[in-house]
């Protein structure tokens, strides 16, 4: 969504996942065409880093990055990266980095509603060419909340158990397979609660009450 409103604003806008980064940059070092791997990344309005805590650990991408960073800043480009866990959570990326990385905008984004949920399906399904009744959209929407793989993966899941039966999907038929498809889950009691917290701070339950 960035990067296409950034280039309705005619910016040159730039997405790679890191994984990407480091294996350009692995071929650049075997090419000796590192200069041309810096200019690649280094002329853009826009960098789009996805999955940017998978750079932990590699030393010659995180060096690469931080002077990829450091120059896009300093040319007022514009970077968004994307993480499954905020920057001072990433005890595998250098200081260095962690730094900036906290001296930016920093958004967490939150699962969709149930509404919007209902309404990604629908776009599926329209996508998919299913005629779905709206109580099968909601019932799946209702069932699936973490995120929308989940989400996708169980509606594509109805759309074959269909085809493979040879019968539409009336709305009993979804509620079974639905049914069986989410997650199992559990009221926590207070004791459960007690028990996972005291594992976290890696204390005794006992001593958590006491």
């Amino acid at each position: 969504a960035i990067g296409n409103s950034a280039r309705r604003r005619n910016r040159q806008v730039l997405y790679r996942s890191s994984e990407q980064f480091t294996n350009e940059l692995i071929e650049a070092i075997g090419n000796h065409s590192t200069d041309d791997f810096r200019a690649r990344y280094r002329r853009v309005d826009v960098l789009l880093v996805d999955d940017i805590q998978f750079i932990g650990n590699k030393e010659r991408t995180q060096e690469e990055f931080f002077h990829t960073f450091n120059h896009l800043y300093e040319a007022g480009s514009q970077i968004v990266l994307t993480s499954d866990r905020p920057p001072k959570a990433l005890a595998t990326l250098e200081v260095r980095l962690r730094s900036r990385f906290e001296g930016g905008l920093q958004t967490d984004i939150a699962p969709p509603d149930v509404e919007t949920r209902v309404a990604i399906l629908q776009r599926k399904a329209t996508r998919l060419g299913m005629v779905v009744d709206k109580r099968v959209l909601m019932a799946v929407a209702e069932r699936f909340d973490s995120n929308i793989r989940e989400l996708e993966g169980a509606l594509n899941q109805l759309n074959w158990q269909s085809q493979l039966a040879g019968v539409p999907l009336t709305y009993e038929t979804a509620l079974t397979i639905v049914e069986n498809l989410a997650p199992q889950r559990r009221p926590a009691s207070p004791p459960d609660v007690i028990r996972v917290v005291a594992n976290h701070f890696d204390v005794t339950p006992e001593a958590l009450i006491g």
